[in-house]
């Protein structure tokens, strides 16, 4: 049975155990180990970098052990993903794992930002801080575009596009 690292920010949420069990189950429904971060054991008594440090070399080593990553890729605390998501998907692609993320909606990245937000000069699109705003027709920076299969939708769309092509 194919193991899925299951990356996301849904860690931070209030409910994060429970989201955690809903999409280890929805892996198993599929036919996968869904591996979330939570389940790992971490003794929260030590000094905050220990515990930092801890949580950091237990996910790596769930993400060693994984044959997949599905990340949620959806923007947080700002238009961009999570950063600490976004290094698991690089590192997983690093080890040739198979790296996907959904999003939703899954527009250009360049359509996250709204008239009032961007300007346009000498045919590029700048932030109100005058920095580009990449415009590929991906979802995202195209590092993690051109790394991750990214898929608009849920983590469960994820897996019914994985069952499919098996």
């Amino acid at each position: 049975m194919k193991k899925i690292y299951i990356a996301g920010p849904d860690v931070f949420e209030p409910d994060s155990v429970a989201i955690g069990k809903n999409l280890v189950q929805l892996c198993q429904k599929y036919g996968y180990e869904g591996l979330y971060p939570l389940d790992n054991i971490v003794d929260f008594s030590q000094q905050k970098h220990k515990i930092a440090q801890n949580i950091f070399d237990a996910n790596i080593a769930m993400i060693q052990e994984a044959d997949i990553v599905i990340a949620n890729l959806n923007p947080f605390r700002g238009k961009e993903p999570d950063s600490g998501t976004v290094f698991e998907c690089g590192y997983a692609y690093g080890l040739k794992k198979e790296v996907y993320g959904y999003l939703s909606p899954a527009c250009n990245y360049i359509d996250r930002f709204t008239e009032d937000e961007r300007f346009a000069k000498e045919g590029s699109f700048y932030d109100l801080d005058a920095r580009v705003i990449e415009d590929f027709d991906y979802p995202l920076n195209l590092m993690l575009s051109c790394s991750t299969k990214i898929i608009e939708g849920s983590f469960e769309t994820v897996l019914k596009f994985l069952k499919g092509r098996e």
